[in-house]
């Protein structure tokens, strides 16, 4: 017992040391994972034998001796203090929302060149708390892709739409990190409201999710729904609080697969009505995945499965096309695969746990050999691909601060979101017209890990082609070539109704 207790004495405090000259003059450092469990172990070393400590001297002295012994365990004490008090400061420092100016980004449009084309559809300046989202449905009606699907053509709805009034539909977001590192609060309830205010009356469901896959994460266990840090304008706004807001009128609930990331199930119609996941027995040879999705029963008692769709349990059949995934990531960079948006998104899809349990089959490691474009294809190819770049990581690879983390301190407000039904696409503009311009302005050089151009081993440029060409086998249309793309900007201009 008393060598334990001298061993935690030596880790606590050489915990003390490693937080404070580690963390240095950048309070981003203290919310590294290594700096969170030193910070944890100073405070419990201050606790268990500083503070302990000093109340057991003596009030009274009766010697010189004594004395300066004295004036030296109040030394230490106020050593103590000053450091407790320092290190709370570089945690609140690090927990404050930043307060620099919005980047302002040069985004032009163009017309496609050659077909078939796909369609980006851009606003510039929104907050994520104004009318952004309805300018980018606006935006995307009047160049021929309604958001409502509807039997009646008219502004924003038509046959062509996306969603019907009865459909189930899945948001897809980013549990797994905090504060600037997970989707738009704001933008997500924006989403919510276009859907439920669908022209012929909604009647569906709507399911926020993801998996955090139950590891790492900002709180080292995972995803969550309902983090104290957030990113929107009101920080304390979870995912949880907004669903809840439309929950007594609207069939609106969450879902954290992580619960389920373990359970390995069957499909309904071989009889399994438990919720989990379906895992590939086989292993891809070309991006060495091994497929795995959700299926799961609502808050309101809906069957679904992430890739047949809508269960119908009355029937025994499936309803595919009732279920529709609008897929909305963070725009982001990443310390791994250099960049996270919409492709690298699908990992909140998969099970990395049960995958990695397949030789040679686990999820993330696929990432870099095109292994979410086969996830993609092999489940359910989102419905709408919406890129949520209000705030955004741009710091590289190989820099401090780089993501998939992303504190309030580091990340970057350029007030952007951005949709298209082409993943590929998607990804390509956003890396290279927001992500590397922002990094750009910021000062940053070494910028090719995330340059979509760049073809380079082990870079985001090769794997999101590796990702392409397993779509394009699955028989969809994506592209990397901006020949191939159209992209219709509308900036949003404040004072003029906006």
């Amino acid at each position: 017992m008393e060598r334990a207790r001298r061993s935690f004495f030596f880790v606590g405090l050489i915990s003390l040391i490693w937080f404070l000259f580690r963390t240095g003059t950048k309070p981003t450092r203290a919310t590294y994972p290594c700096q969170k469990v030193a910070a944890t172990n100073s405070y419990l070393w201050l606790t268990t034998f500083v503070v302990p400590f000093l109340l057991a001297v003596p009030r009274k002295t009766s010697s010189l001796r004594e004395a300066l012994t004295k004036r030296r365990l109040l030394l230490l004490g106020l050593i103590a203090v000053v450091t407790g008090s320092t290190t709370a400061w570089y945690i609140q420092e690090v927990m404050k929302p930043s307060e620099e100016p919005i980047v302002g980004l040069t985004l032009n449009g163009w017309v496609a060149e050659s077909q078939p084309a796909s369609s980006i559809f851009v606003v510039n300046g929104t907050t994520g708390y104004d009318e952004g989202f309805m300018k980018l449905i606006n935006l995307m009606g009047e160049h021929g892709l309604p958001f409502y699907k509807s039997s009646e053509t008219g502004l924003n709805k038509g046959p062509n739409g996306l969603i019907a009034k009865d459909d189930v539909v899945i948001i897809k977001v980013n549990s797994q990190w905090n504060a600037r590192g997970g989707t738009n609060t704001d933008l997500l309830k924006a989403i919510i409201e276009a859907i439920v205010n669908h022209p012929d009356g909604f009647v569906g469901e709507i399911v926020v999710a993801d998996n955090g896959q139950d590891q790492y994460g900002s709180g080292g266990s995972g995803g969550s729904l309902d983090w104290r840090l957030n990113n929107a304008e009101d920080t304390s706004q979870s995912v949880q609080k907004v669903v809840d807001s439309f929950s007594a009128s609207y069939k609106v609930s969450t879902y954290l697969w992580d619960t389920i990331t373990t359970k390995r199930v069957n499909e309904y119609h071989e009889g399994d009505l438990e919720d989990g996941y379906v895992v590939n027995d086989t292993v891809n040879p070309r991006t060495h995945i091994a497929v795995s999705y959700p299926k799961f029963r609502t808050k309101y008692g809906t069957y679904i499965s992430f890739k047949l769709g809508v269960w119908n349990p009355e029937t025994q059949t499936y309803e595919s096309s009732r279920l529709k995934v609008i897929n909305v990531p963070v725009l982001k960079s990443h310390s791994g695969y250099g960049v996270t948006a919409c492709v690298k998104h699908y990992m909140g899809v998969v099970s990395d746990k049960l995958t990695s349990q397949i030789s040679g089959g686990r999820a993330h490691d696929s990432v870099g050999s095109g292994g979410m474009g086969t996830q993609m294809a092999a489940t359910r190819m989102p419905t709408l691909n919406i890129i949520d770049a209000i705030w955004v990581n741009p710091v590289p690879r190989g820099y401090a601060g780089s993501g998939p983390a992303t504190p309030y301190r580091v990340a970057v407000r350029v007030n952007v979101i951005a949709a298209s039904t082409d993943p590929v696409a998607l990804d390509y503009w956003a890396a290279k017209y927001v992500l590397l311009q922002t990094a750009s302005l910021r000062g940053y050089t070494r910028t090719s890990p995330m340059d979509p151009d760049n073809t380079e081993s082990g870079s985001f440029g090769e794997w999101l082609r590796l990702s392409m060409e397993e779509i394009k086998r699955a028989g969809y249309w994506v592209t990397l070539e901006e020949d191939h793309m159209n992209v219709y900007v509308y900036h949003m201009q404040p004072g003029n109704g906006d």
